[in-house]
C-alpha cells in the first residue's frame, strides 16, 4: 500500500532535516549556544528551496503569577489541500522529544518520551493532543517520585511554545530585524516568512 501524501510529505521534510544536520549549518558566534537556532534556519532555507511556503516562528509570552515568560522558536510550514485554496500550517519542531524529558522520571514516563520522534512534523491540533498526554504523563511521574511539579511542565505553558493564535506577517529574508517590528506585536507570536514556490499540496 503506497504511502498517503501527507506520509510522503512529513518523509520529505524528514529528509530536508537530515541534510540540514549534515551541512555545516552554525554560523554563528557562539556555535555552543546558537547551533539550535541556527539549524532551524538551516532548515527554512532548505525548504523555501525545494519549493514549500516555509517561515520562522518565535512565540514570546510574558510572565504571570501562574507561568514564568518566555519565549520558544520553531519552523512552520505551509501546505494545500487537493481541490481546495485552503492553506494549512504544519509545525516543524526540530528538538520535539528533548521538550519532553525529565531527570528523575519513572519508567513509564520515561518509556512513553522514547517513543517520540526525534522532530515533530505536522499539525497544531494533533501537537496540542501529544502536549495533553505527554503533560499528564509527566504529572504522574512526579507524584510517584514525589517531585514538585514545576508550571514550566504544565499543558497550558507548554501549549504556549508552538501557540497559534496570534499574529503573523510576512517580511522580506533581508530586512529581519526584531527591533524595526512595532513594540505592540514584539508580545505575540511572529513568523518570518521567506519567499519561496507555492505552497506544496497534499490530501
Amino acid at each position: 500500500m503506497s504511502s498517503s501524501p501527507r506520509s510522503k510529505l512529513r518523509q520529505e521534510v524528514n529528509r530536508i532535516i537530515r541534510v540540514a544536520k549534515e551541512a555545516g549549518f552554525c554560523s554563528c558566534l557562539k556555535p555552543s549556544n546558537g547551533c539550535s537556532s541556527c539549524l532551524r534556519q538551516r532548515v527554512v532555507n532548505l525548504l523555501t528551496q525545494k519549493g514549500f511556503g516555509a517561515a520562522l516562528c518565535t512565540s514570546k509570552w510574558k510572565k504571570t503569577k501562574r507561568f514564568p515568560g518566555g519565549k520558544h522558536e520553531y519552523v512552520e510550514m505551509i501546505a494545500s489541500t487537493i481541490g481546495s485554496k485552503k492553506q494549512i500550517p504544519y509545525l516543524i519542531e526540530l528538538e520535539f522529544r528533548e521538550q519532553f524529558e525529565i531527570a528523575k522520571a519513572c519508567d513509564e514516563y520515561r518509556n512513553l518520551v522514547a517513543q517520540l520522534p526525534e522532530f515533530y512534523i505536522g499539525k497544531a491540533d494533533y501537537l496540542n493532543a501529544i502536549v495533553g498526554i505527554l503533560c499528564e504523563a509527566a504529572k504522574r511521574s512526579m507524584k510517584e517520585k514525589k517531585i514538585h511539579m514545576g508550571p514550566w511542565r504544565k499543558r497550558s505553558f507548554m501549549q504556549m511554545k508552538w501557540s497559534n493564535t496570534s499574529e503573523r506577517w510576512s517580511v522580506d529574508e533581508s530586512s529581519i530585524k526584531t527591533s524595526s517590528l512595532p513594540s505592540s506585536r514584539q508580545e505575540h507570536e511572529s513568523c518570518f516568512h521567506f519567499s519561496a514556490a507555492a505552497a506544496v499540496t497534499v490530501t
